[in-house]
């Protein structure tokens, strides 16, 4: 009988033991140990660094934000002249992000002052089908329009065009891209601040063209004189002729002062008719599609909107997808 050899089984190799391991750190204060070995942190707000004021009671600030208050530049700006060494305060060359007060004396170089004055602002007329700023959805920016073929020839500025004249060209406020009219585009920060910054007065006006939707009933003007058009008023029939002889004069009140957009009120405004179906709107703000908005809450729907005047810079002869430069006498 045959038997089959008894082969010796191979050992196992004898693996070395892992070295332990070593005791876990105690966890910071700022974290919270979770059930188990998870430890996660505990989020805290970043702490704001405070002002620092002085024993005379004066608050300091940094440095590009008291330069954008005096009007020397914006805050960007301040920040490139800084990093180039072009500013000084109180005769020494100033470093980033450095504090200051109103007491302190802040010299600019003159090669800052040229770079600004290179930088342009221009004035154009806006048409419908063109957004204020980047693309979106598929429509032309505005800033398109801005080339040597478009340029009005009666321009008084003898500036000349040139491709570096588009770097950085914003523009300083919206225009709704169903409405017309003055939008100004800038490479200027001082301009750029005057216009949209936190602080500013700078007043535009606005003529609408405007249908009412609400029902309503106009008041003939005597027993012996025909009616107004379209005393009756339906909301499938807004009123687009006459819309003034039927628009109640209390919601004319409450368009220049009482109406709220986005749970805050608005500044007082100055609305009056121009003629029967459109009115003249005069703002200090501007909140996005803020007249329509303002025309929707009282029953009026806006067909059309025209910006006429920026400060004290009006759209006057500018034809419709031209442009002309900020001539240096003119001012906002």
């Amino acid at each position: 009988m045959l038997r089959r050899p008894t082969v010796a089984a191979k050992a196992a190799p004898v693996r070395p033991a892992p070295p332990p391991r070593p005791a876990r750190a105690p966890a910071p204060p700022n974290y919270r140990t979770a059930s188990g070995p998870f430890v996660a942190p505990i989020k805290q707000a970043p702490e704001r660094a405070s002002a620092t004021v002085t024993v005379n009671g004066m608050v300091s600030s940094r440095l590009n934000k008291r330069m954008a208050e005096l009007g020397l530049c914006s805050r960007r700006e301040a920040d490139d002249w800084i990093a180039q060494g072009w500013v000084k305060v109180n005769g020494q060359v100033a470093e980033m992000g450095v504090q200051v007060l109103p007491t302190d004396r802040i010299d600019v170089d003159k090669v800052a002052q040229g770079f600004q004055e290179q930088r342009v602002t221009i004035l154009l007329h806006k048409p419908m089908g063109y957004v204020s700023g980047q693309a979106e959805d598929g429509h032309t920016p505005a800033v398109a329009l801005i080339n040597p073929r478009t340029h009005w020839r009666d321009d008084p500025s003898r500036n000349r065009f040139s491709p570096p004249q588009l770097r950085g060209l914003a523009p300083a406020g919206r225009l709704d891209i169903d409405s017309v009219g003055l939008l100004v585009l800038t490479q200027d920060g001082r301009v750029a601040r005057q216009l949209i910054g936190e602080d500013s007065t700078v007043d535009k006006e606005y003529l609408v063209r405007v249908v009412y939707q609400a029902p309503g009933q106009a008041v003939p003007r005597h027993p012996s004189e025909r009616s107004a058009p379209l005393q009756e008023i339906d909301e499938r029939d807004p009123v687009s002729t006459n819309v003034q002889a039927v628009f109640p004069p209390e919601l004319l009140d409450r368009l220049r002062h009482g109406l709220s957009l986005d749970g805050e009120p608005l500044k007082p405004a100055k609305v009056d008719w121009q003629n029967p179906e459109q009115l003249r709107f005069v703002l200090t703000e501007g909140k996005k599609r803020q007249i329509r908005r303002m025309c929707e809450l009282v029953g009026l729907k806006v067909v059309g909107l025209k910006r006429i005047r920026i400060g004290r810079v009006t759209l006057g002869n500018l034809p419709v997808g031209q442009w002309r430069y900020l001539s240096p006498n003119e001012r906002f």
